[in-house]
C-alpha cells in the first residue's frame, strides 16, 4: 500500500470513503426518529440540516474508520479494493477529508439544530471511529456488542434534533438497532473469520469458535424479536408495525436457526447477514409508516 503518493484523485474514491450505503441506512434510521418524535411534521429546519449534519458525522466516521484499518484493509479480500489500500488516496488527504466531514457537521448541528444533537452526534462519532475502531475492535470479541452503542445511536439523534430531549421512545429505537447489531455483524463475522484471523482481529468466531458464535447469533435474534414487539406493548406504534415485525421476525429467526442447526451450509452466514441490512431498512419503514397511519386515526 502506498500512503505517501495515490496513482490519481476522483471524487468517487472520496465518495466511496464514506460507506454510502452504511451511511444511507445510518441517516435513515435518524429521519425515522425525527418523524416519530412528533405526531404530525417534524418541520423543515431539523428535518434537513439534522440529516445533514447527522450524515456528514457519520459519513466522518466512515472515513476515519477507513484510514485506520488501512494497513489491514490490504490484507482483506473484502477491503482490499477500497481506495486506501488500493493508493487512489493518500492516508493524509482521507484525514483531512474525514476532518472537514466533522467540523461542517458539527457546526451545522450546534448552530442551526441544536448543541444537544451536535454533542450527541460527536461522542457517537468518537465512539465508532476511535473507541471502536481504533480500540475494541483490536482487543476484544464483544467488540460489536459494546461498540454497537455508536452505530445504534443515530434515531436518538434524530429524535432530539426535533424535540431537543432524549425521549423514552428514542431509546427503545436505539435499543432496537443495539440488539440487531450483533447477530447482523457475527452473521459476516463467520463469513469472513479467515480473513479477520489473519489480520488477528478478535472477533467472535476466531476467539470462541463457530459454534459459539451461532449459538449467541440465535439468542441475540430472540432477544431482538422481543425487543421489535415492544413499540406496540406501549403503544408506540399499531398493527402495521407489528405484523410487519412479526413477519420479519419470523424471516430472521429461520435464518438464525438454520445457521446454527446447519453450520455446514457455508452460504447461510452472507444471507443471513445480507437479510439483517433489509430487515432493519424494511423495520424502521414500518414504524414510520405506522406512525402516520395511526396518528390519522387518532384525529
Amino acid at each position: 500500500m502506498n500512503t505517501n503518493v495515490a496513482t490519481y484523485t476522483d471524487w468517487r474514491d472520496y465518495y466511496e470513503l464514506t460507506k454510502p450505503r452504511v451511511v444511507m441506512l445510518i441517516v435513515f434510521t435518524a429521519i425515522v426518529g425525527m418523524f416519530v418524535s412528533v405526531p404530525s411534521w417534524p418541520g423543515v429546519v431539523p428535518l434537513l440540516f439534522g440529516t445533514l449534519g447527522i450524515g456528514l458525522a457519520a459519513s466522518s466516521a466512515a472515513v476515519f474508520n477507513h484510514v485506520l484499518d488501512a494497513r489491514i484493509d490490504i490484507q482483506m479480500m473484502r477491503t482490499r479494493g477500497r481506495p486506501l489500500p488500493q493508493g487512489k488516496l493518500t492516508e493524509k488527504a482521507a484525514l483531512a477529508f474525514a476532518s472537514v466531514l466533522c467540523v461542517i457537521s458539527m457546526i451545522v448541528l450546534w448552530f442551526i439544530v441544536n448543541p444537544l444533537t451536535a454533542g450527541l452526534t460527536f461522542f457517537s462519532l468518537i465512539g465508532y471511529a476511535v473507541v471502536y475502531t481504533a480500540w475494541l475492535k483490536r482487543t476484544t470479541p464483544q467488540n460489536i456488542v459494546i461498540g454497537g452503542a455508536a452505530g445504534a445511536a443515530p434515531p436518538i439523534l434524530g429524535w432530539t434534533a426535533v424535540t431537543n430531549e432524549i425521549h423514552s421512545g428514542a431509546l427503545l429505537l436505539f435499543l432496537i438497532v443495539f440488539v440487531w447489531t450483533p447477530p447482523h455483524f457475527w452473521a459476516l463475522a463467520i463469513a469472513r473469520k479467515d480473513e479477520y484471523a489473519k489480520v488477528d482481529i478478535p472477533m467472535l468466531p476466531v476467539t470462541h469458535g463457530e459454534a459459539y458464535t451461532r449459538l449467541n447469533i440465535l439468542l441475540y435474534t430472540i432477544l431482538l424479536v422481543l425487543v421489535t414487539i415492544l413499540p406496540y406493548l406501549i403503544g408506540m406504534s399499531g398493527l402495521i408495525y407489528l405484523l410487519t415485525a412479526l413477519v420479519l421476525d419470523a424471516y430472521f429467526l429461520y435464518y438464525a436457526v438454520q445457521m446454527y442447526r446447519v453450520p455446514e451450509n457455508p452460504d447461510l452466514p452472507m444471507r443471513t447477514f445480507k437479510f439483517s441490512i433489509s430487515y432493519l431498512g424494511f423495520l424502521f419503514a414500518a414504524i414510520l409508516i405506522d406512525h402516520y397511519l395511526l396518528f390519522r386515526v387518532n384525529l
